[in-house]
């Protein structure tokens, strides 16, 4: 089942790199308390990705927080060192909070995995993106196949 607005997201861990190596990050913690704006994307360094997705938030933190998001979140189902990797590359530090998906858990219970083995890449999350405010849903906006429209950072700050 797909997570829909009012939902409390699930309990899950995710992987931060933090200054002295990867570290965990409970769901149930992480989220307390704050406003963010979380978005998925299929794959660090893909080319949507890495042309659009990513660097759409990048440009726009500034007025994100001026709206009152805590935190911009972007997660893929990759590993913890491709995150951070992938986040430096796009000087993403101090703007996006990069988080790995790494085995994709938390992608399925959100009922948004990406069977992409089609395509060489195995399981996957969708491009999706939702407002969250003290870990519930409060939007919920999954791309078409092939799209790049409704999770845009241009589409979510228009729902704040």
């Amino acid at each position: 089942m797909t997570i829909k607005v009012g939902d409390k997201l699930p309990d899950a861990t995710l992987m931060h790199m933090s200054k002295d190596g990867p570290a965990p990050v409970k769901t149930s913690d992480y989220f307390k308390g704050k406003t963010a704006v979380l978005f998925s994307v299929p794959g660090a360094f893909t080319p949507t990705c890495s042309m659009k997705h990513l660097p759409g938030f990048i440009e726009k933190a500034a007025e994100f927080k001026a709206k009152g998001v805590d935190e911009l979140i972007c997660i893929a189902v990759n590993d913890v060192f491709v995150m951070d990797a992938w986040g430096k590359s796009q000087s993403a530090q101090d703007r996006v909070t990069m988080l790995a998906d790494g085995n994709g858990e938390f992608s399925r219970a959100l009922g948004l995995g990406l069977d992409a083995t089609k395509f060489g890449m195995g399981q996957r999350g969708q491009r999706f993106s939702l407002i969250v405010k003290d870990g519930v849903v409060k939007d919920v906006n999954v791309e078409a196949p092939g799209e790049f429209k409704v999770s845009t950072a241009e589409h979510a700050l228009g729902q704040l």
